[in-house]
Formats: structure tokens, C-alpha cells, sequence
């Protein structure tokens, strides 16, 4: 049975993005040319692979298999194309990173540019997502997380900051209406920015002096997905509506202006900065190679 490859793609890219305009927005065609090549692959193999409604798209059973056989299938032909790039003069072609939000906004900046205009034949998308993911599965070739976070089987190169900080603040404004908090406990009886994971979760705030650790699950008036919606988050407090907790180089900008104040600086908790994640298991492509390298120059 000869099937068309651009059809397969053109599948595979719908249930990566969950729907046909995401994945035509990530430059994979238009909505109408990708449900007509989803349309002819279902012919083709007799086999309904989506569900479509007008307001959803999800796979069936059949789809669910053919696209766990098709991933890993396809990268390997990519490795294997991507082989033909040792006989050239510069590494060439794309390179998927999957972060988390804050390694988008203060990881990656000073990195990116350089890295670029030394490999202009290289093309960089950047997946921002703050939960764990399976990178095979979502189309990437490598991801940044933080070392808890990696899974056993992964090559991991440190990359940004060795050492980050989460922080908490608030605008003047905030501090002089309700007073500035001594201890952890004192954030009890005030208003904070909270974030929630993508799978729900809350976590609480984690604070540490001289050994001493210190949870607490303070309320307040805004909570957000963990991601970019922590920049509402941000101007929420510099508008003075309460106290945030964040990393230290997301902050540090508003600390500079004097839009926000540093509060219970001694107990803010260190931690090891991010890592960059990949699988050992197959070809590294030529992209990811140049990347890696360049990293560890770095």
C-alpha cells in the first residue's frame, strides 16, 4: 500500500497540536489542506483515526497506535536524513526545544542570538510547556527541565545559571497599606499570587533560613497556570494587590525599577539551575549536536 508521507505528516502534526488550526499555525499548511490529507489517509487505511467535533479534535484507538508506531518511526528516518549533514560545511536544519516558561523568558535570551547567527542554516522552534513530556512523542529533540525532573535514561548538560532562587515581593504601595511580613508564617494573613501546575496541583511555598525549612499555603485574590500566564501574576503585583513568589530572574527587572520590593529576602531557598535533556538512545541530529556543543563552550 503506497501512502503518501506528506499525509502522514500532515496527521501526525494534528495530534501533536491538538487540532487543525494549532498544527496550521505552526506552519504545517492550512487547516483545509490538513483535514483533506487526514481525509485521504483514513481512505486509504479504512480506518476512522480522528474524532471531530467543531469544537474539539481527539484521536481514536486506531489513531492513538498509528501515531505511537509513526513517532519514533519517523525520527529515525530524520536521523537517518539528517547523516547526509556531516558533508556539509555547517550544521543545517531544525531543532525543537520543549521549556518551561521561565527558561523562555531568562534562560534562553542570551543564548539564543549568538547561537543563531553562528548557525544561520539552523531553524529553532521553541515549544513553551511547563509540565514533564515524553520528547519523542511531542515531535522535540531535546528539552530543559530541572535535575528532579529528568528521567533516568536521558543525557542532561547544564545550561544558564548553575544556582537560581525563588523569591517573593511586592509593590511599596502593598507594603506600606498591609506592612511587611518578618517570617514565612506572617504571609498567613496576606494577600499572595498563587500557581498552580498543569496537572492542578498547588504547590505550597517552601521557605528556608539556617537549616530551618518552612511551608505554607497562603490564599489570595489571583491564581495561574504556572507558565506565562505568571506575567498577569506579575503586574497583579505590581498594581499592589498582594505578594508573589517567583524566580529571582524574572523579579529582578521590577526590583531594579522599584516597581516591586524584595521581602523575606533571608529565607529565600537556592536550588540547582536547568539542564538540557536528551535522549542517549538514538543518532543526535546535526541541529541539536551544534546546539549542545555550543552550550558546553558556554
Amino acid at each position: 500500500m503506497a501512502t503518501d508521507m506528506r499525509d502522514l505528516l500532515a496527521f501526525l502534526a494534528v495530534m501533536q497540536a491538538g487540532g487543525f488550526r494549532e498544527a496550521a499555525r505552526t506552519g504545517n499548511g492550512s487547516a483545509s489542506q490538513l483535514s483533506e490529507a487526514v481525509k485521504r489517509l483514513e481512505t486509504q487505511l479504512g480506518v476512522r483515526l480522528l474524532h471531530r467535533t467543531t469544537r474539539s479534535v481527539s484521536a481514536t484507538e486506531a489513531g492513538e497506535r498509528l501515531a505511537e508506531r509513526l513517532t519514533p518511526a519517523l525520527a529515525e528516518v530524520q536521523a537517518s536524513l539528517d547523516v547526509v549533514n556531516h558533508f556539509r560545511d555547517s550544521p543545517a536544519g531544525t531543532l525543537r526545544l520543549n521549556v518551561p516558561a521561565n527558561v523562555a523568558r531568562t534562560v534562553l535570551p542570551p543564548i539564543i542570538t549568538p547561537f543563531l547567527k553562528r548557525y544561520p542554516e539552523i531553524r529553532l522552534e521553541v515549544i513553551v510547556e511547563d509540565s514533564f513530556v515524553d520528547l519523542l512523542a511531542a515531535g522535540c529533540d531535546a528539552g530543559i527541565r530541572y535535575d528532579e525532573r529528568l528521567a533516568q535514561d536521558m543525557i542532561a548538560v547544564p545550561i544558564g545559571p548553575r544556582t537560581q532562587r525563588l523569591v517573593t515581593a511586592a509593590a511599596p504601595a502593598y507594603l506600606e497599606a498591609h506592612g511587611r511580613p518578618e517570617h514565612p508564617r506572617d504571609l498567613l494573613q496576606h494577600a499572595c499570587m498563587r500557581g498552580q501546575f498543569s496537572g492542578g496541583a498547588i504547590p505550597v511555598w517552601e521557605f528556608e533560613r539556617d537549616g530551618e525549612i518552612v511551608r505554607i499555603d497562603p490564599q489570595g485574590p489571583l491564581q495561574v497556570r504556572q507558565g506565562a500566564a505568571f506575567d498577569l501574576a506579575v503586574q497583579a503585583a505590581i498594581d499592589g494587590l498582594g505578594i508573589i513568589l517567583l524566580f529571582e530572574d524574572w523579579l529582578r527587572p521590577h526590583f531594579e525599577s522599584g516597581a516591586l520590593i524584595p521581602v523575606l529576602e533571608p529565607w529565600w531557598q537556592s536550588f540547582s539551575g536547568p539542564f538540557l535533556y536528551y535522549s542517549g538512545r538514538r543518532h543526535l541530529p546535526s541541529p541539536l549536536r551544534a546546539f549542545v556543543d555550543f552550550i558546553r563552550e558556554a
